[in-house]
């Protein structure tokens, strides 16, 4: 089966919409792994399109937070007027469906979560120290997360040691028979320098995924986060993927 990996679409509808134009016909099924709302302005667009796909969908922060399950206090002050314009703005079928999504998921071989395995709405994993404690806290031999807005891939090689490097793009890369964390970078909100929306490709039989990025319409979706009064830093930060 051929997956679309994808994380953090963030209610850029616009950055949604050019991933699925660019992978018709490349995927069976897409594992979405979290925070489908919050910082964007489509919040109730993204819900009824991801509905719409042959999909497993994670809950992450941003989403639990639009549900009242964290307290927006924890986030930063421009994360937390978007929340709480999201809280605002969702309708309740938006809410129905948000409501019951999970953290983290086992896909034999694969684990997806949105933080980590180890603490699945909300820690980051960035380093290879944090990279190291989570391999022990799923047992199948890859894991996919999203939530850092960065394409990484942790490697566990013999001797507990950690190797981490950014993926090259459209390039076939096998998974081998080491143990993996991967992070396929952000579709609505990329923070690596590189504001094109980020996806990976697997193919769960061939056991090999391809890394992508994806020029849209930034300037669509930063008229439509204006045209609702959200933060401007949100705004300004697209353009620049950080």
């Amino acid at each position: 089966m051929r997956i679309l990996v994808i994380s953090d679409i963030h209610a850029n509808l616009v950055a949604f919409e050019k991933v699925l134009q660019v992978t018709k016909d490349q995927w069976d099924k897409i594992w979405f792994l979290g925070d489908l709302v919050g910082y964007g302005p489509d919040p109730n667009e993204c819900v009824q399109l991801m509905k719409e796909q042959d999909h497993i969908s994670l809950s992450g922060n941003h989403d639990w937070a639009t549900l009242g399950r964290l307290d927006i206090e924890d986030f930063n002050r421009e994360a937390k007027a978007a929340i709480e314009w999201t809280q605002n703005a969702i309708t309740e079928e938006t809410r129905t469906y948000l409501d019951p999504l999970k953290s983290v998921e086992d896909h034999e071989p694969f684990t997806i979560a949105h933080g980590s395995p180890r603490h699945p709405v909300w820690e980051y994993i960035l380093d290879g120290q944090t990279a190291s404690i989570n391999f022990l806290y799923f047992h199948t031999s890859y894991c996919f997360v999203g939530h850092t807005h960065v394409p990484l891939i942790f490697e566990e090689k013999p001797g507990s040691h950690i190797a981490a490097y950014s993926p090259p793009y459209d390039t076939t890369i096998p998974l081998g028979r080491t143990r993996l964390i991967i992070n396929p970078g952000s579709v609505g909100q990329p923070r690596d320098s590189d504001p094109r929306a980020a996806y990976a490709i697997l193919d769960t039989e061939k056991l090999h995924i391809s890394f992508h990025r994806v020029e849209y319409d930034i300037e669509e979706t930063q008229n439509r986060m204006q045209g609702h009064g959200l933060p401007e830093r949100l705004i300004a930060r697209l353009s620049y993927g950080w």
